[in-house]
């Protein structure tokens, strides 16, 4: 006589010599879709999402940018209407980065404080066509204003002054808060940036706007796609390894995490993120704060690119990639699949 555990000759199966009484089948859980779904560890929803979006100047623009499939730079009565589709998805908020149109730009990035610039018209539109529904998240950062690329003033010798910087950046943040942004993102990688924009907001009166900090952000080779969507890509004279990190650190993005933790951050952020989940999980396992991860331009681009030459299933991959966000420890993540993301979910 046989049993399940024995094979006719009367021999333990192979399967069961570790365990000759099946106890430990792992395998029963997954048998079934219910089963799979009610025991999945990692959840994901549209109120994870934040949806970059790219500004650019006229009326009823939408401008293709080649190098993301899909994504396109919108003028803001189009930003605004991007907007009412994010809250119907169920996306809670939307960062925008503006193209400066090159007359605009300069050395010092002076359009960067101006109230009536892309970013705060399109800040007052989306405010006007979605009121509170729907956060708004905007990039403080000098490179979309600046004529050299740099996310900073340059001194004399072409390197990235610090301090005046972050005079610029304090005044670019306040104007994008007195237009209605509800948090704010410096992205710039300068020292004491957050403390500075977090003392200027409370005497600001905007005692309500949070800042998200790019506190490990990354000297990558992956925004590549972002540069040509903000108009920086040809402009860029140098590299950004003097302020950016080195992508060889782990420890070092401890150190700048928990400084600008230390100096008002509400929220951090590791870019790259899909490249850098080691980053996320570190940060999630050591720091009681919300960390987000930016998909980055190049990163989604990969994707694209894969799902176009038939190496993948891209719904597939992109969901793979969102719930490995999730899993790493993100509060959330910015992503340009992020109206792709809440529809394959809502459906």
């Amino acid at each position: 006589m046989t049993d399940s555990t024995t094979n006719s000759t009367g021999t333990i199966h192979p399967e069961f010599r570790s365990d000759p009484r099946g106890r430990k089948r792992l395998r029963r859980t997954r048998r079934h879709g219910w089963s799979r779904a009610m025991q999945r560890e990692t959840r994901l929803s549209p109120a994870d999402l934040i949806w970059p979006l790219f500004v650019c100047d006229g009326q009823g623009v939408e401008e293709p940018v080649a190098a993301l499939p899909g994504v396109s730079r919108g003028s803001v009565d189009v930003i605004a209407a991007r907007a009412k589709e994010a809250a119907a998805l169920g996306i809670p908020c939307v960062a925008l980065f503006p193209n400066t149109p090159a007359h605009l730009r300069d050395e010092t990035g002076r359009e960067a404080l101006n109230p009536d610039n892309l970013m705060c018209r399109a800040i007052r539109a989306i405010r006007d066509a979605t009121g509170t529904d729907l956060g708004i998240l905007t990039d403080v950062a000098l490179d979309p204003y600046t004529s050299h690329g740099q996310d900073g003033i340059l001194d004399a010798s072409g390197y990235v002054t610090n301090d005046v910087t972050v005079d610029r950046l304090v005044a670019q943040a306040l104007v994008q808060a007195d237009a209605g942004a509800d948090i704010v993102a410096p992205s710039d990688m300068m020292d004491g940036r957050v403390g500075a924009i977090r003392d200027a907001l409370e005497h600001g009166g905007h005692h309500d706007v949070q800042i998200m900090a790019y506190a490990a952000k990354f000297a990558s080779a992956f925004y590549g796609p972002f540069r040509d969507a903000v108009g920086s890509a040809g402009l860029l004279k140098g590299d950004k390894k003097t302020y950016q990190m080195d992508p060889a650190n782990g420890d070092e993005a401890l150190r700048e995490v928990a400084a600008d933790i230390e100096e008002g951050a509400d929220s951090v952020m590791v870019k790259p993120g899909a490249c850098y989940l080691d980053i996320v999980r570190r940060v999630y396992e050591n720091f009681d704060v919300p960390v987000f991860a930016y998909h980055t331009s190049g990163e989604f681009a990969m994707i694209e690119a894969a799902a176009k030459v038939g190496a993948g299933d891209r719904d597939a991959m992109v969901m793979e990639v969102m719930t490995a966000f999730k899993r790493a420890g993100a509060t959330g993540v910015l992503t340009y699949h992020a109206p792709l993301v809440a529809k394959l979910l809502n459906d």
